[in-house]
């Protein structure tokens, strides 16, 4: 059984992404803490805090509320022997990370990988809310984000619920998949596809796909944790009944089921590798460009 298709590996996990947090309402955030670790500022946080600072007026001088941006807070944590001991941390928004990178050492490789990083997901999501029509690839690459981050959410109901291993949590995803596609399972799209064998499968749905399996994998979550679902075989089951009500929803409303939508050109890295070139280049990603008229 093929194990390619979902977020088992960390191939498309920023190590940005990978510290981002949600809070109770649903709002991301970074800690200044973890971003300090991540940038290499682990042992020195007293130079991470003057970055800090000039962010925050980097943030003033932009126009906005350094308060909906940078929350200043004290947290406990362990130091050992069961003691604890409270130590200042900043949570802090998607774009107050963008303006502390900014004003973060630029020789450290990491740090240039975190501009690139931020600078894209902060206009990504302006993007998104501003509510702008955009084009296929930038739906593409806004919904295979998103999808990654349900997987993962997926993956910890999952493990709540009793899918722990790596085989299991793959037969897991095969019951989706088998919900959603009318029986097939994970192999059987990726030879539809015409993948090769390291390729993933969400890399290479469009937007009308990828939209189906956003929805599956987060109803399907929610089920999960609603329903305090336990045990594997209940688990699998529950995926299996959530991709075929999402299937059935498709076939009500008229629409191409997802085994018949075509497979893009590109793949997901390509979009990317295109981005990131025209980022080397000092040129504005094209997929946050306006979309052109076509020619008659």
């Amino acid at each position: 059984m093929s194990n390619d298709n979902e977020e088992t590996t960390s191939s498309h996990t920023s190590p940005f992404e990978a510290i981002r947090r949600v809070n109770e309402e649903g709002i991301e955030y970074w800690t200044a803490r973890d971003l300090a670790r991540v940038l290499g500022y682990a042992t020195n946080y007293r130079n991470f805090k003057n970055a800090i600072s000039k962010a925050e007026i980097a943030c003033v001088n932009s126009g906005q509320s350094v308060t909906d941006h940078f929350a200043h807070v004290r947290n406990m944590v362990d130091i050992g022997s069961g003691a604890k001991r409270k130590v200042e941390d900043v949570q802090i928004s998607r774009y107050g990370c963008y303006l502390i990178i900014q004003n973060a050492d630029p020789t450290k490789e990491i740090v240039a990988l975190g501009q690139t990083y931020f600078a894209v997901q902060t206009r990504r999501q302006e993007q998104a809310d501003e509510m702008v029509a955009l084009s296929e690839d930038q739906r593409r690459l806004y919904l295979r984000s998103q999808l990654s981050d349900n997987n993962r959410q997926l993956s910890e109901a999952a493990s709540e619920a009793g899918v722990v291993k790596s085989m299991d949590f793959a037969i897991f995803q095969d019951h989706g998949y088998m919900g959603l596609y009318g029986g097939l399972r994970a192999k059987d799209i990726h030879a539809r596809k015409g993948l090769k064998k390291n390729q993933q499968i969400p890399d290479h749905m469009g937007s009308d796909e990828l939209i189906a399996n956003l929805f599956r994998a987060s109803q399907t979550r929610q089920k999960l944790e609603r329903e305090q679902v336990k045990g594997k075989e209940q688990a699998n089951r529950t995926h299996y009944e959530v991709g075929q009500r999402v299937r059935q929803t498709i076939k009500d409303l008229g629409g191409t089921l997802p085994e018949n939508l075509p497979s893009p050109k590109e793949s997901i890295q390509q979009l990317e590798q295109k981005e990131r070139k025209r980022l080397k280049q000092g040129l504005q990603p094209s997929m946050f460009d306006e979309p052109t008229e076509p020619e008659n």
